[in-house]
């Protein structure tokens, strides 16, 4: 071939490779980083998350967030940069939403904090280390512990409506407790004088209010009920609340909907578990077959060994078919750690990311705590899981938006996060990964546990379920053991996860499942599918699949994916 011939060959290469680069590039990625790292600086300086003063700057943040995007000329941004603009729109209108729901509630309560506001100036001037007038604030101190107890008097005579406003009030008085206790902090043993007139008088304060809050937190009509006798206290948020987080998500159902989905789901997984069942020699009755299974268990101390076994397995079945690129670096470098008794109370079962963290019983467990650990925990139900929480799930998410369009962490959602990790559960099943009917009894255990997990959670949130409900669904429909599923529950209800997250298992991967399908009827292969997925970044998949086959969009799109029919 002649020189100038490879020269040709040399600029179109070239010219492919600088048309990708800015198919891939966005010019909205600073402003992403600008809109977390404001909301980061103005987090770290408003402490004090329950007052007056947080609720007015954060309200002035979105505000000025949206007129900054209404200023972005839209119609000149690339795709990548339209997917951006809609994604922190989005962010803004969600942040803005639950804000006004958090101050709604607050004004309802704010009264119980009047005697503060004479303190209140003296955590604000902290901040730039001004120079308290040590004996009137002692004096303020003093006033504001006698004024308590007048105020506590006067809440006995008029409870709140309900537990939640009483939560809310006390969470009031916490927060204004840790406001305070830092700007005393600063100043005490480094000013003397401060610390001679004020570090008695604070001690007195500092203790009234942590009654205070207690007494708020317990100050609810007796006809409202925090505790359903499992011990288990979550917050429904209600059918509206529900609705518009749904929207914000990019899933265009109604929680009535989505509950039918699963349900279908859930009886697909039913008639599976008696094939399964059979197969094992048990007949239709699959509880008696998932017992058979959970007592596959491994005797304590082998149990990390099973689970490099699993990981090696799933790893080798997804190589062999090469469905992703699976760097060397990241099968190198994931961790392997235990997990302490105390969180196994929340998370029976082990979990994953960066490590997988081995949920198995410890000496000092109680022996029935022991036996349920171990047989929640047998082989054929992790059997599933490990590469959920490895490769190429959660693990590899974490090592690939560290590397790939990592400004985009402020979109993270647990339907893609979650999603991703059961969309390759469907994935395996589909493609024969369990070949034993212990095996399949185990993916299938999990699988119909996350069609329950949005049956309860939803019903809880719309006030349809109760905590122990949810715990009996568990273990008398799923086949979970009780100290497993009141775990689950737990977990559920009580810790930071939002209430969209249970239901995003499922959801999320119906949605990698609908794509994935529309994207091989345009040509792309599994593995191309994959691959480009993991390198652009967390986003809702409703965006995502805009990306992936460039549809038209606007400033203001709203959610009108219908991923749910590929399913019917």
């Amino acid at each position: 071939m002649s020189s100038m011939g490879l020269k040709k060959i040399g600029i179109i290469t070239l010219a492919m490779v600088g048309s990708l680069a800015t198919a891939q590039t966005s010019k909205m990625a600073d402003i992403v980083t600008e809109f977390e790292a404001d909301n980061w600086a103005l987090n770290r300086t408003y402490i004090v998350d329950e007052s007056e003063e947080y609720y007015q700057r954060f309200s002035t943040f979105y505000s000025d967030w949206e007129k900054k995007m209404g200023d972005i000329d839209f119609a000149s941004l690339s795709q990548q940069g339209k997917v951006d603009y809609i994604l922190l729109k989005n962010l803004v209108t969600k942040g803005e939403y639950f804000l006004n729901q958090d101050y709604d509630a607050y004004k309802e309560v704010d009264d119980v904090g009047n005697f503060a506001k004479d303190i209140f100036p003296f955590i604000q001037d902290r901040r730039r280390g001004k120079k308290p007038d040590a004996k009137k604030l002692a004096q303020t101190f003093q006033d504001a512990t006698e004024a308590i107890d007048s105020e506590m008097e006067s809440w006995k005579n008029k409870p709140f409506k309900d537990w939640q406003t009483a939560d809310k009030a006390s969470e009031l008085m916490l927060s204004f407790q840790k406001g305070l206790e830092e700007a005393y902090n600063f100043y005490y043993g480094y000013d003397p004088d401060f610390t001679w007139w004020v570090e008695k008088p604070y001690e007195k304060l500092n203790e009234k209010l942590t009654a205070y809050a207690e007494f708020l937190k317990n100050n609810y009509s007796q006809n409202s009920v925090k505790d359903d006798g499992s011990g288990i206290i979550g917050k429904p948020i209600g059918e509206d609340a529900l609705n518009e987080s749904l929207s914000m998500a990019f899933i265009p159902y109604t929680p009535a909907e989505l509950i039918k989905t699963a349900e279908e789901q859930f009886e697909w997984c039913k008639n599976e578990m008696i094939k399964a069942s059979r197969e094992l020699g048990y007949g239709d009755d699959w509880k008696k077959a998932l017992e058979h299974v959970k007592n596959t268990y491994v005797p304590a101390g082998e149990q990390p060994e099973a689970i490099m076994d699993l990981y090696s397995q799933s790893v080798e079945f997804v190589e062999e078919r090469d469905l992703i690129t699976l760097p060397d670096l990241a099968k190198e470098t994931w961790g392997m750690k235990m997990m302490s008794p105390e969180r196994q109370k929340v998370n029976p079962f082990f979990l994953g990311g960066r490590d997988i963290i081995i949920s198995y019983p410890t000496m000092e467990m109680d022996h029935n705590d022991k036996l349920m650990s171990m047989r929640g925990n047998n082989p054929n139900f992790s059997f599933p899981t490990v590469q959920h929480e490895l490769l190429p799930g959660h693990n590899l998410q974490y090592f690939m938006t560290s590397r790939h369009k990592s400004y985009r962490r402020p979109f993270y959602n647990p339907f893609w996060t979650e999603g991703w990790a059961l969309y390759w559960e469907i994935i395996l099943w589909n493609k024969g990964f369990p070949q034993t009917p212990e095996q399949k009894m185990g993916m299938l255990f999990w699988r119909i546990h996350r069609c329950a997990r949005i049956i309860f959670s939803l019903k809880f949130h719309l006030g349809e379920m109760t905590p122990q409900e949810c715990i009996d669904l568990l273990v008398d429909e799923v086949g979970h053991e009780y100290a497993n599923a009141e775990a689950e529950v737990r977990r559920s209800f009580t810790t930071n996860y939002p209430p969209l997250y249970q239901l995003a298992y499922m959801m999320g991967g119906l949605q990698f499942y609908a794509l994935r399908n529309e994207m091989l009827d345009k040509g792309w292969t599994e593995k191309q599918f994959h691959d480009r997925v993991m390198k652009e970044g967390r986003m809702p998949i409703e965006l995502l699949r805009a990306l992936l086959q460039d549809l038209p969009l606007n400033k203001n799109y709203k959610t009108k994916w219908e991923f749910s029919t590929a399913f019917k």
